[in-house]
């Protein structure tokens, strides 16, 4: 890099990471918020909590880092023409091609850094935060449950117990399960203990009785027991308990599942994740040459640059819903697949040739650029 690349990266690298570090920070406290039920309701250390927490930057970068190029592209050209730098450039016989150098260095970078969070950091953060969520809600017991309450901890499952004794251990046990629409299961038990057998939790039910009722039975179904096991893991919700989602997945699993026969019900919705997260990377180049085209051009005082900023910030709000409404899309029909790539490239395309114009278009991918 010569000095100016070097000082038009450097600018444009600090408008960058701040603009990244403040969104990032202001969503993810958005986010925490969500969580707080981890210290209040389920008792959780605020270490736990920060990690939780911390395990959502990975998608936030994702989404943020392709505004956060854009608005530093945009802040640093709009420096280098306040300063009248850019207007100097120009009378110098920079070429807009040769302008652009340094800020595709930097979307180079802002791309890398999106595709390590898209298709490795990302799913590893989801599939971690899913299994610390099931840990801490099947440990209920211990945060959640008081005794001489009854306490809701799912949608139709109800939890009570009388009181502790000297040990640990529940008596007075009292646990309704209705989230099943056909089945209505209740528990009594004399007494209960939590048993932990490996990465499980049972909460083991001793001189007690199930009553199952189906759904327009008249009369319900009681078996007594002297012994009873209850998998805590099955009060994380019928969600955390069955099969992985998309996110959840690597990206190699994706790709090796999309067409598996037996994911038949979830090929759109994998075909979708898959190509979703090949595409993340292609909106920073995007949003950067939008950015370019929008102020690469020097203007006196005079000449307002707020409708051509107002001009990018609708274009790129018009690409990035156009990529959600073709993600969904392609999850129904596999045709639509191509839209997915083609919305941000387009995009890109149509900004460069606008910036760059054919001639400075052709010279840049040949990389024919005149000297500083």
């Amino acid at each position: 890099m010569s000095i100016l690349d070097r000082y038009i990266f450097r600018n444009g690298l600090a408008a960058f990471l701040a603009s990244l570090l403040v969104l990032t920070a202001v969503l993810w406290v958005s986010q925490a918020l969500r969580e707080v039920d981890l210290m209040t309701g389920k008792g959780q250390t605020l270490l736990l909590f920060l990690r939780v927490t911390g395990l959502t930057v990975p998608s936030l970068v994702t989404i943020i880092a392709p505004i956060a190029l854009f608005a530093a592209i945009l802040h640093t050209l709009n420096r280098l023409n306040g300063d009248s730098e850019l207007v100097v450039m120009s009378a110098a016989g920079l070429s807009p091609a040769r302008l652009a150098r340094p800020f595709l260095a930097l979307a180079g970078l802002s791309t890398a850094l999106v595709a390590a969070m898209s298709l490795w950091a990302m799913p590893a953060s989801f599939l971690e935060m899913r299994d610390i969520l099931s840990r801490v809600r099947a440990d209920f017991l211990t945060f959640v449950v008081r005794e001489g309450q009854f306490v809701t901890l799912d949608q139709g499952f109800v939890f009570h117990y009388r009181e502790r004794d000297s040990v640990g251990g529940l008596r007075g046990i009292f646990i309704q399960d209705r989230r099943d629409a056909e089945r209505i299961n209740t528990y009594i038990a004399e007494t209960g203990m939590t048993v932990e057998q490996g990465d499980n939790n049972f909460l083991v039910l001793e001189k007690g009785y199930v009553q199952r009722q189906a759904r327009g039975d008249r009369d319900p179904a009681i078996v007594a027991f002297e012994r009873y096991a209850l998998d805590l893991a099955q009060f994380a919700g019928a969600a955390e308990a069955g099969a992985l989602k998309p996110r959840e997945r690597s990206t190699r699993d994706l790709w090796n599942m999309a067409s598996a026969q037996g994911e038949a019900s979830l090929t759109g919705r994998l075909r979708a994740e898959l190509h979703d997260r090949l595409a993340s990377p292609l909106y920073v180049l995007a949003f950067g040459l939008i950015a370019f085209a929008a102020l690469a051009q020097p203007r006196t005082t005079r000449q307002g640059r707020g409708a051509a900023i107002a001009a990018a910030i609708a274009l790129v709000l018009a690409v990035r819903i156009a990529g959600f409404a073709v993600s969904g899309l392609a999850a129904r029909h596999a045709a639509a697949l191509a839209l997915v790539y083609g919305v941000p490239l387009g995009a890109a395309a149509a900004a460069a040739w606008f910036a760059l114009g054919r001639k400075g278009a052709k010279r840049l991918a040949r990389g024919q650029v005149a000297p500083a």
